[in-house]
């Protein structure tokens, strides 16, 4: 009980028995998710029903309080560009650019790896990572059996350039979706502060592949051959869906960039969008476009909200805020640079996902602590923080590369990679990823010094 009343009077923190019982849980949570002995999805669930059960939160603080429960904006948000991409997927669409992107690379595996991790990197920022390499990963297999030549460079390449790719972005990467929701940041804040460091990035992370894998992506004339006699326009299954998917696509982009300025949510955009879309493509029955979404996600999100709301409401993420802010002693360029490598090397280790749900309201419960006198907007977009919210952004997103369960799109393209004959095990992936993690997110601290800290623009 003393020591409990010392800790309240250092913190401002309870650490009573609900304070503990929430730690437990949401410990308990991360060391299940980080083994993978059950399904996250089933992990992330259970917890969320834990701390309703046991009166940590109550049913309204889950599901109706922004401060404590489900951030509804993420969630749907993902299911409407899900369900976009769900109507897509069959035109063909996705199978003619790769195709037409091999032949551009004149059947050379080293160019075709770089202008298939160009590919990627774009669609990730535009559409979202896990989706891009749902769609580029069966192709890849395909042109890679063609060329009689390894497939998994090719992927191991797709799924570090998502990731760098979907960085840029508001709804490239899901922890950009996050953070974007937790700190009422538009579409273009995303492209103003963040496209500018991946661009650069992503330009050395292709001269970066030439070291990586060029003495293993050797094929023989007649198979180049075989790429260049391809009709890419044979993969086209439904042209006048493709014109209706370009369309909606095109006008879901431009409501993300002048959502701001119209007061609409990135949400409500995608969700209008993807009503649009289901209504043009004549679609009766839509049972299994929306069975296609990628529920297990979605509810994987719900329940983390609520599993991180619990560990907000006993003040665990207050604790954290405070122990960091000792660290740095309220210097905001270390306590960014502290954060971004953290970050890096937290998600390469952990699902990004959990994570940034984890230190959002940190960040936040951090800028309260340094200047109380501020809310709402005034709060989460004060000068002195905006640096701290995009070196999260950075280091989430690019540390995901470090390791093959440090993001979904990896966990995706190493699943597909096993399911097509060619494994890629953690060793392998950890070899090509960790030197890509540091060096990128070396790059991006450069960046940010250079930009928020020296530059100040």
């Amino acid at each position: 009980m003393i020591q409990e009343t010392m800790a309240a009077s250092e913190t401002g923190v309870a650490m009573n028995s609900t304070f503990w019982t929430a730690t437990a849980v949401f410990l308990g949570v991360y060391a299940l998710i980080v083994t993978e002995k059950v399904h996250k999805t089933i992990v992330a669930l259970l917890g969320a029903g834990l701390m309703l059960v046991l009166k940590i939160l109550d049913q309204h603080e889950a599901f109706h309080l922004e401060e404590f429960g489900v951030d509804w904006n993420v969630i749907f948000l993902l299911i409407s560009m899900m369900t976009i991409i769900n109507l897509m997927r069959p035109t063909g669409l996705f199978e003619y650019i790769a195709i037409r992107s091999a032949k551009l690379g004149r059947g050379e595996p080293m160019r075709i790896i770089v202008i298939f991790s160009l590919v990627t990197a774009v669609l990730s920022a535009l559409l979202d990572n896990v989706t891009t390499v749902l769609l580029i990963a069966p192709v890849t297999l395909f042109i890679a059996d063609a060329l009689e030549v390894d497939a998994v460079p090719f992927l191991i390449a797709e799924a570090l350039a998502s990731n760098v790719g979907g960085t840029a972005t508001l709804i490239g990467d899901p922890p950009n979706i996050m953070i974007a929701s937790k700190a009422s940041l538009d579409f273009m804040a995303f492209i103003y502060h963040l496209a500018p460091a991946i661009v650069v990035i992503m330009v050395i992370f292709l001269l970066l592949l030439k070291v990586l894998f060029g003495k293993k992506l050797v094929a023989r004339e007649d198979r180049k051959q075989r790429v260049l006699e391809m009709d890419e326009h044979e993969a086209i299954k439904d042209p006048v869906m493709v014109k209706k998917s370009l369309f909606v696509l095109a006008f879901v982009m431009v409501g993300f960039v002048l959502h701001g300025m119209l007061h609409f949510e990135p949400a409500t955009v995608a969700l209008f969008g993807a009503g649009i879309l289901l209504f043009l493509s004549g679609t009766h029955e839509p049972h299994h476009i929306l069975a296609e979404v990628e529920w297990p996600t979605i509810f994987f999100f719900m329940g983390l909200f609520i599993i991180v709301g619990g560990v907000v409401k006993v003040g665990l993420i207050k604790w954290m805020s405070i122990k960091m802010l000792a660290i740095t002693q309220g210097n905001m360029f270390e306590t960014s640079m502290l954060l971004m490598w953290f970050s890096a090397f937290a998600s390469a280790f952990v699902d990004n996902i959990p994570y940034v749900a984890t230190m959002n309201p940190l960040v936040v419960d951090m800028a309260h602590q340094l200047w109380p006198n501020l809310q709402g907007l005034q709060l989460l977009h004060a000068p002195a923080l905006m640096p701290v919210w995009w070196s999260l952004a950075l280091g989430s997103c690019l540390g995901g590369n470090g390791t093959a369960i440090g993001a979904s799109a990896n966990v995706i393209v190493v699943g597909m990679s096993e399911r097509a004959g060619q494994r890629i095990s953690f060793m392998k992936f950890f070899a090509y990823g960790m030197p890509v993690m540091i060096l990128t997110v070396l790059l991006a601290t450069v960046y940010v010094w250079l930009r928020y800290y020296v530059l100040k623009i």
